[in-house]
C-alpha cells in the first residue's frame, strides 16, 4: 500500500500596519461648569424629574452638576483642614 503525500497549506498572514497610540494634545477652552465631567447620572435626574410631573432643562441639569462639584469641593476642603485623606458623611 502507497502512503499518500499530504501537503501543508501555508497561509500567509496578513500584516497590517499598526496606528500610532500616541495621541495628540488637545486644547480645550476652559467654560466653568460645561467642561467639567458630569457626576450625576442624567437620565435618572430626568426620570426623577419627570416622575414628579415636571419638565427639566439643560440648564436645570448643568446647574445641578455644579452643585454638586461645590458640595464635594467644600467636603474636601474640610476634610484637609482636619488632616484627613479621607471624605466621611460628615464632611458633606
Amino acid at each position: 500500500m502507497a502512503k499518500k503525500k499530504t501537503k501543508k497549506k501555508t497561509t500567509k498572514k496578513k500584516t497590517t500596519k499598526k496606528k500610532s497610540t500616541k495621541k495628540k494634545a488637545s486644547k480645550k477652552k476652559t467654560r466653568k461648569a460645561a467642561q467639567r465631567e458630569p457626576l450625576i447620572v442624567t437620565s435618572k435626574v430626568k426620570a426623577f424629574i419627570k416622575s414628579q410631573d415636571m419638565m427639566s432643562g439643560v440648564e436645570a441639569i448643568e446647574a445641578l452638576n455644579a452643585k454638586v462639584y461645590d458640595i464635594v469641593q467644600e467636603a474636601v476642603e474640610r476634610a484637609q483642614s482636619n488632616r484627613r485623606s479621607t471624605l466621611r458623611p460628615k464632611d458633606f
